[in-house]
């Protein structure tokens, strides 16, 4: 009876099979991560393309009100008023042009864009800083030019793991720069 047991033990035929399972299980698993990662970046990356080409319209938007100091080299947002030149900065509707490019709907603060019945993403936060050029800088060469800061906040639900890991939160920045070309 002792000599049966040996045997078996020292049979090694199919002691593999566990150390196979675990790393096909393991590889499933982080092709499984890769793949979520995947479509966690290119979801930020069609909403920071969606975002950037809801600024880039608003700048250009800016183009009827932009004084063109083409002669010195320096072009700034202001409307002549009277004696003086006042300040004319349309900062237009940035969340409508990403809510119409995106398909996104306006529930509770959030602009949500679902895939089916589940929420795909969530804009909120939506920042847009429009710095205007000075108006007759003494050195055109180096002053700021007409220019548009954007940031929001993008959340997306993470599917791999459940509900037990966080959604991702990113801070998106844009920004968009007005350049005469003649």
């Amino acid at each position: 009876m002792m000599k049966k047991i040996y045997g078996i033990i020292r049979n090694k035929k199919g002691t593999s099979f566990p150390l196979i399972v675990a790393v096909a299980l393991a590889l499933v698993i982080i092709l499984c991560g890769i793949s979520e990662y995947m479509r966690l970046m290119i979801i930020a990356s069609g909403v920071r393309d969606a975002v950037q080409s809801a600024v880039i319209s608003t700048v250009n938007d800016n183009y009827d009100g932009v004084y063109q100091g083409a002669r010195e080299g320096y072009s700034g947002g202001y409307k002549p008023g009277g004696s003086s030149w006042t300040e004319s900065i349309n900062y237009g509707d940035v969340y409508g042009r990403i809510d119409k490019t995106l398909g996104l709907r306006d529930e509770n603060g959030y602009h949500v864009k679902y895939a089916g019945k589940t929420v795909e993403s969530r804009l909120s936060e939506l920042s847009v800083n429009i710095r205007n050029t000075p108006l007759a800088p003494s050195d055109p060469k180096n002053a700021r030019a007409f220019l548009a800061d954007t940031s929001i906040l993008l959340e997306v639900p993470v599917s791999f793991g459940g509900k037990s890991l966080p959604p991702m939160r990113i801070n998106l920045k844009v920004q968009a720069k007005y350049m005469p070309l003649f």
